[in-house]
């Protein structure tokens, strides 16, 4: 190996994971090795994805990429949540409506529906990492232009734009994570991961209660009177751009990718950096091995661009394949259940989360979010400034309460698994929702809202983890963007209801949430278990 010669015990002694004697519980060999040392020059002997991965340990490589990939995580939350921040501000200065508000919160998820899909092909097609660069450098280039946008429709086309970089960077960012990942902690790993859109809450809470009530910030361009809201969206853009500048120059391709896409020597390259930074100060040194090929995608690939007569009709019907697979066999029962779970948590929790600074703003003097709520008196009567703090501090401390959720899931992920964290948060997510709309004091509904921010987030990194899981490698990407997709259409579909009923009849939304987040966690339970499960 590499020039040195050993025997087979000498080496079952070295490198356990270099024999392939690993048995899973019922004693059958769990990894196949189908390539000798001699089919490759100067290579050892062939291993499995996961076994390379093994091989690689768990270190200082991947506590790094776990801050790069949660600070663009957290960077998306934060051009989501952005509009809802900045909803009791601005709409006074563009002359908002509620209706045009569950348009301009609904704007952001209809670019995510359209961009969700688009890029986890892509991203399943030509790399991980190119299109993170990409959809991140969407996401905050038009989401800062939209700071200096004059007109209501210019705001709101350039926030659906941002929007489609956010449908990009969301699904494929955490397809990227888990292929780097040991079998082992992969759950665990990818719940630390989710724990950074708290992150990212926390952050946009905090900078809206920072810069939004500053008078300081307001300066006049010409016609445009640049408020604070609006210095609030250029720092939200921030995040997108450094981590688009932190993937293109610092971060590696994913190995799992480029395996499957035929690129073994380059994967190996990355097991090799993967190898030295975890391994830095044991002193162990990294053998050379081989790495058994999966060609499926590299056959699919080859079909692509063996047709330079490509044309529309073409790249849609192949972009359309991936969906076709995913309601095929046996992976038809879990994306029938992944859609309807996906509809009802995206309905439910951006429904309402997007609305809470409007909720607790209108409730500023008191009493419940939906009690005696009374019509909006028009526009040109309304006053949005001074700002009241006290709506972004609520709102900050309702991001804060993930926190216990997120250490939750960290925990008990790996041992008790998705399927039944993801179906009980759900439930008591539903019967969280339900009290809201039943109490009668502003700090009741504070409590409760903060419950189900605790419990939410659990439902979100289970589902992170089981939909990760779930689907091979050449289809990864793809279904989870698809999903996402059906995600944003409800998350549309919430944010209009709200904008639309919020005035006159606020129980009914609030109900339907409930309804559905309960329907979401009856729908969990059909799910397979995926708990520490080989990634194909």
């Amino acid at each position: 190996m590499s020039g040195h010669q050993h025997s087979g015990e000498e080496e079952a002694a070295r490198w356990p994971l270099l024999t392939g004697d690993h048995l899973d519980s019922e004693g059958e060999v769990l990894f196949d090795q189908r390539i000798s040392g001699e089919s490759r020059e100067g290579a050892g002997k062939a291993l499995t994805y996961e076994e390379a991965v093994e091989q690689t340990g768990l270190g200082l490589f991947h506590w790094l990429l776990l801050l790069v990939c949660g600070w663009a995580n957290a960077s998306d939350t934060v051009e989501i949540l952005c509009v809802s921040f900045l909803l009791p501000t601005a709409r006074c200065d563009l002359q908002l409506s509620s209706s045009d508000m569950g348009l301009l919160t609904a704007s952001i998820f209809l670019g995510m529906m359209v961009g969700g899909y688009i890029w986890g092909y892509l991203a399943d097609q030509r790399g991980r990492r190119r299109v993170l660069v990409v959809s991140l450098t969407v996401n905050g280039l038009f989401g800062g232009l939209s700071s200096i946008a004059p007109w209501f429709w210019l705001f709101l086309l350039l926030r659906f734009i941002s929007g489609v970089g956010v449908g990009g960077s969301i699904p494929v960012i955490f397809s990227y994570f888990s292929e780097f990942m040991p079998r082992v902690k992969r759950g665990a790993m990818i719940s630390a991961l989710a724990t950074f859109w708290m992150g990212g809450n926390i952050l946009a809470a905090g900078l809206a209660w920072l810069v939004i009530p500053r008078t300081w910030a307001h300066v006049s361009l010409g016609t445009l009177d640049f408020q604070s809201w609006r210095l609030f969206v250029v720092f939200c853009s921030v995040p997108s751009i450094t981590s688009a500048v932190i993937f293109k120059l610092l971060m590696p391709e994913s190995p799992k990718f480029l395996l499957e896409a035929g690129r073994e020597n380059e994967a190996i390259r990355v097991f090799r950096l993967m190898f030295e930074l975890n391994m830095k100060k044991s002193g162990k040194t990294f053998l050379e091995f081989g790495l058994c090929p999966s060609s499926r995608l590299r056959e699919e690939l080859e079909e692509v661009q063996a047709s330079p007569g490509q044309n529309l009709p073409f790249i849609l019907k192949q972009s359309l394949e991936p969906i076709k697979h995913m309601f095929r066999g046996h992976l038809r029962l879990r994306s029938i259940a992944l859609l309807i779970i996906f509809y009802c948590i995206s309905f439910g929790y951006y429904g309402l989360w997007m609305w809470f600074p409007e909720l607790f703003a209108r409730a500023e003097d008191g009493g419940s979010p939906c009690a005696n709520m009374p019509l909006p008196s028009p526009l040109q009567n309304q006053s949005c400034y001074p700002v009241k703090t006290a709506v972004y501090k609520e709102s900050f401390i309702i991001a804060a309460c993930n926190l216990p959720g997120n250490v939750f899931t960290i925990l008990f992920m790996d041992i008790t698994g998705g399927r039944k964290l993801l179906s009980t948060s759900l439930m008591a997510s539903s019967l969280s929702v339900f009290l809201i709309y039943v109490v009668q004091t502003k700090t009741q509904s504070l409590g409760l809202s903060c419950i189900f921010s605790g419990v939410s987030v659990i439902s979100w990194n289970a589902l992170d983890v089981v939909g990760t899981e779930l689907y091979p490698t050449r289809l990864r990407s793809s279904a989870l963007g698809f999903f996402s997709g059906v995600g944003r259409v409800a998350a549309i579909m919430g944010n209009v209801v709200f904008g639309k009923l919020v005035d006159t009849n606020c129980f009914v939304p609030i109900l339907l949430v409930s309804i559905l987040l309960l329907t979401g966690g009856l729908v969990a339970l059909l799910l397979p278990q995926t708990r520490q499960t080989e990634l194909t």
